[in-house]
Parts: C-alpha cells; structure tokens; sequence
C-alpha cells in the first residue's frame, strides 16, 4: 500500500497562488484563485489577503484557521496540469 503524500511546505505568495512542497518531492505553484468563488460562502475570507497569508500544511492538504482547506489531490492536480 502506498503512503499517502503529505504537504510539509505551504509559503504563500501573490495573487492567491501557494508554493507547495510535498513529502514524495512534487513542488509548484498551486493557485487558489479559480477556487475562490466555488466554495460560496466559506471562501470569501480568502480574499483578505491577511488572512489568505495564514495558510499551513495540513497533513493531506492545506488550511486556514477557520477550517478552510483543500486537499493533496487537488493541489498536486492542480499543479501538474499547471505544466
């Protein structure tokens, strides 16, 4: 059985773009921005750029202190269709 990967580095940058650093090695650029306005409610306090900046590896994923998160799936998604 494969060990799930792990987010361990999570550095956010501008323009609502994350640099991510996995425990198997995959790194890049996730962007949140084309998720801000899909999650209603629950994102628009990713628009504060404060806020945006309090991002952290999660195990699985990454979050925010009120329970805002995405998960290794979708970031390591994300960023190999980025290439």
């Amino acid at each position: 059985m494969d060990k799930i990967d792990t987010v361990i580095k999570a550095a956010p940058l501008d323009n609502y773009r994350i640099q991510i650093l996995t425990e198997n090695g995959v790194s890049g650029i996730f962007n949140v921005k084309p998720y801000l306005d899909l999650g209603g409610s629950a994102f628009k306090e990713l628009y504060e750029e404060s806020y945006f900046r309090t991002v952290r590896p999660d195990g699985s994923g990454i979050a925010w202190p009120h329970e805002q998160d995405f998960c290794i799936d979708t970031i390591i998604r994300d960023i190999q269709n980025a290439r």
